[in-house]
């Protein structure tokens, strides 16, 4: 998803605002080894916890938080996801969704333990304002946790690079180092029932000329299969504790509530 400060409007994703259905074939596919899930539950449990997942699209992960966190909520900008998403949960009595913005999270100061967001906003220079919403809504020793793609690891970095040649991987990290994040790097591997499903999904992730490549590149590394394709593909895992102390001057806690719009470009966008 991508974010801009121009009239604090939302710029629409070209993946899962259009093409839905081959988002969900993606979700699906995404981290088969539950190597994610596994990082994050070491950074920051929330069993018996109150979850708040940021940007949380039609509500994909809120049924894994929901099975041992005391509750969850998703706050996700785009309507028509929202509504997807109430439908997704519906029966599941400890999650809610809400229409909002990472911006302005329609959440109280001080009432969650766990802010996750993943591939969502939080992709480096230009996300402070929500960075510090993120912060005003957690609990002292509450955790923040934030889930992108490692545009390093190969071969779905190089593909990532080829579309957005002037993102510079190094200094987003560098970005979320500064300001208190611990960073893991995960190895995972996307799992495709089928070849139509794995080209599918690189089709609303890079543009034509890339997909191309990167079609062909994954069938033939796959041995030209048509079924169980697999792609290995890297995440870099930031994680950040809030203070349960004293705050020093120049750390996020410190900045106002409410703070300015800004925009933050994500590496999966041309």
């Amino acid at each position: 998803m991508r974010w801009s400060s121009r009239r604090a409007e939302v710029v629409p994703s070209p993946n899962i605002w259009y093409y839905q259905a081959d988002y969900e074939l993606e979700n699906r596919a995404q981290d088969s080894g539950g190597e994610i899930w596994r990082v994050l539950r070491e950074e920051g449990d929330w069993a018996g916890q109150d979850v708040l997942d940021v940007g949380c699209g039609d509500g994909f992960h809120l049924p894994r938080f929901a099975r041992d966190a005391r509750s969850v909520l998703g706050v996700e900008p785009h309507e028509p996801l929202v509504r997807s998403a109430l439908e997704r949960v519906k029966g599941l009595s400890n999650v809610d969704i809400k229409l909002g913005r990472a911006q302005r999270l329609p959440v109280r100061s001080a009432s969650v333990d766990v802010v996750h967001a993943r591939t969502a906003y939080f992709f480096g220079p230009g996300c402070e304002p929500g960075l510090a919403e993120a912060e005003r809504v957690l609990r002292p020793g509450g955790v923040f946790l934030i889930v992108d793609l490692d545009a390093t690891s190969e071969p779905y970095g190089s593909w990532m690079r080829a579309d957005l040649p002037h993102y510079d991987p190094g200094a987003v990290e560098r970005f979320f180092a500064r300001d208190g994040f611990g960073c893991r790097r995960v190895a995972t591997e996307w799992r495709f029932e089928t070849a139509r499903d794995l080209e599918a999904v690189l089709k609303i992730e890079f543009s034509k000329r890339v997909a191309e490549q990167a079609i062909a590149e994954s069938v033939q590394r796959n041995g030209n299969r048509e079924r169980d394709l697999t792609l290995p593909v890297g995440y870099r895992v930031h994680t950040r504790v809030k203070p349960t102390g004293l705050v020093l001057p120049g750390h996020s806690a410190a900045s106002s509530e409410g703070a300015d719009d800004s925009s933050s470009s994500s590496p999966r966008m041309p």
